[in-house]
């Protein structure tokens, strides 16, 4: 064997120890694949809201066929954003005060560290979509309104009227049941409509999921229609990044349903992942997190009568080592997970009990 040989030989085993040896952000600028996590065996991991069950089946699929993580959760969230029959988001979804659609969407790609987001778009049924293409083809981080709308029609994007006649009889009836003093007629109990009651426990819903893959990869996306009935263009939490989702690539994931202003005043899903960051498990750091939410809770309208917060608020987390949880402000509650067992609904952890 020659000099050079062996001089080479040691040369590649002494370059391959260093670039193993290098930090993550390191390695991806360098285009080198992230190290595994001492101790435990990087796996596929699929977490999401209870109603993205349908999707994280999708997403898990296109995992196993090398997809990337952002590709995956945008294309497994599109299924229920096409919908028509989900009212939490996409076509379908519950509209403003006015009876309009606005939609908000963000998205999150680990590995580059790289987020995009739309809020208050109308006329487009997949602003998860158009949030994907704000991230890659934009210097942006968030365009709303009018801006996005223009937005995702230069890329292509058919609009149309959003509002189902089931969503357009539901917004009719919270009108009807608005007060006695207006020049509403309450409506016809003809059939077994939506109560007033339910009404005025007006819905939050939204779809958050997000996926690591074998190779230690994580993205993230959030969904919604928003507040139902809300003021035209109000926003809530979930195109912000790093209150309706964050990632970092080095630790995980934290994505956000429920009270929308709760959330946005205490940017949880980053402080979860802060959290996550100095040790703590999934389950433990969102369970911190809605504990400081219970604490700056001040006001007595958003109270109840033993001072808790009358409202709902969940996260679902996922660390870079394949561990998850959700957890809720509210128990009983589910989630959604996908891995080598399948697609399921577990359990979430929670701080209070729902009384019967």
């Amino acid at each position: 064997m020659s000099a050079f040989t062996v001089t080479r030989s040691r040369f590649l085993k002494t370059a391959v120890g260093f670039l193993a040896g290098l930090p993550f952000a390191s390695r991806l600028r360098a285009g080198l694949p992230a190290p595994p996590v001492a101790g435990s065996r990087t796996r596929s991991v699929v977490v999401a809201s209870a109603n993205g069950l349908t999707a994280i089946e999708r997403v898990y699929q296109l995992l196993a066929n090398n997809s990337d993580t952002l590709e995956a959760v945008v294309a497994g969230v599109n299924m229920v954003e096409d919908d028509p029959e989900d009212m939490s988001v996409g076509y379908g979804g519950l509209p403003n005060e006015q009876g309009v659609v606005e939609l908000d969407a963000a998205v999150m790609h680990g590995p580059s560290h790289k987020a995009g987001a739309v809020a208050a778009l109308r006329n487009i049924k997949n602003p998860s979509s158009v949030a994907k293409l704000v991230m890659e083809t934009t210097d942006h981080v968030l365009l709303v309104g009018e801006g996005a709308l223009q937005f995702a029609r230069a890329h292509g994007f058919k609009e149309q009227d959003l509002l189902t006649e089931k969503a357009r009889k539901t917004w009719l009836e919270w009108k009807q049941n608005l007060s006695p003093k207006d020049d509403w007629l309450a409506p016809p109990q003809e059939d077994e409509k939506v109560g007033a009651a339910e009404l005025f426990n007006r819905s939050t819903g939204t779809i958050h999921c997000a996926a690591l893959n074998n190779r230690g990869e994580i993205s993230c996306v959030t969904t919604t229609s928003g507040l139902e009935f809300k003021i035209p263009g109000r926003v809530g939490d979930s195109p912000i990044i790093g209150a309706g989702l964050y990632v970092d690539n080095d630790v995980g994931s934290c994505g956000s349903t429920g009270r929308g202003e709760a959330n946005l005043q205490n940017l949880c899903s980053f402080h979860a992942v802060e959290l996550m960051r100095g040790g703590r498990s999934p389950k433990d750091a969102g369970l911190e997190v809605l504990r400081q939410v219970v604490s700056h809770t001040r006001e007595d309208r958003l109270l109840d009568k033993k001072g808790r917060p009358d409202f709902g608020l969940k996260f679902y987390l996922l660390g870079r080592n394949g561990s998850y949880a959700g957890v809720s402000m509210w128990g009983p509650a589910k989630f959604a997970v996908a891995d080598e067992k399948g697609a399921r609904l577990e359990e979430c952890a929670f701080l209070y009990a729902k009384e019967d």
